[in-house]
């Protein structure tokens, strides 16, 4: 009988959200959640085997807004360095726990209209297409949500940059398997996009 493959969610949250101002953005109120609140509710109930949180700025003040699950926060010493620096904080974390996934699907903390049935839609192309990377489409380009097999997470490790795993897509382009997220791409970026959305989902 084949062994069920192992699949774990990485949600980055470690950034300081500059553009925002004074406000926190993984803290922002969405629907009955905040954020990453959201993030973090819409990942716990797709059909990965566990979620897991990197956390770098404000971290203690996040911990007191969401409700994480023991030994679920993996911390980034180096958030400053940007969404690569995340990336790697999580592969580390899976290394020096040995924790052996066969794929991690890497999501944002700001594109709060990625719900279960898209992160699961992806989850199941993964599953049907283990040797393919799983990303999102976005005009023309791939990009996170994305899901790598292991084969890709030594790679990951070693990511230090701000545009996260680009590069690792950009040189497996025959390797991508792209899905259109019918819109739920939008992340927020600035106080105005978060706004607009806020007015969007109320109507």
């Amino acid at each position: 009988m084949d062994r069920k493959p192992q699949l774990a969610i990485l949600i980055l949250a470690a950034g300081e959200s500059s553009r925002m101002g004074e406000r926190i953005k993984q803290i922002l109120p969405w629907k009955n959640y905040n954020l990453l609140g959201n993030a973090l509710t819409q990942a716990k109930t797709t059909m990965a085997d566990a979620t897991y949180v990197v956390l770098g700025a404000y971290e203690e003040i996040i911990k007191a807004e969401v409700s994480f699950e023991p030994n679920s926060i993996i911390q980034n010493p180096n958030w400053k360095n940007g969404l690569g620096s995340s990336i790697a904080a999580g592969m580390d974390y899976f290394s020096s726990k040995e924790l052996a996934y066969d794929a991690v699907l890497i999501m944002l903390a700001d594109q709060p209209l990625m719900d279960t049935n898209y992160l699961n839609k992806m989850l199941g192309n993964w599953k049907a297409n283990s040797s393919k990377i799983i990303t999102t489409q976005y005009n023309g380009r791939s990009g996170v949500p994305a899901i790598f097999g292991n084969e890709y997470f030594i790679e990951l490790q070693k990511l230090n940059k701000d545009f996260g795993a680009k590069d690792i897509i950009a040189t497996n382009e025959s390797a991508i398997l792209a899905l259109n997220p019918e819109g739920k791409e939008i992340d927020i970026d600035s106080w105005d996009t978060y706004q607009e959305l806020c007015n969007k989902e109320s109507k």
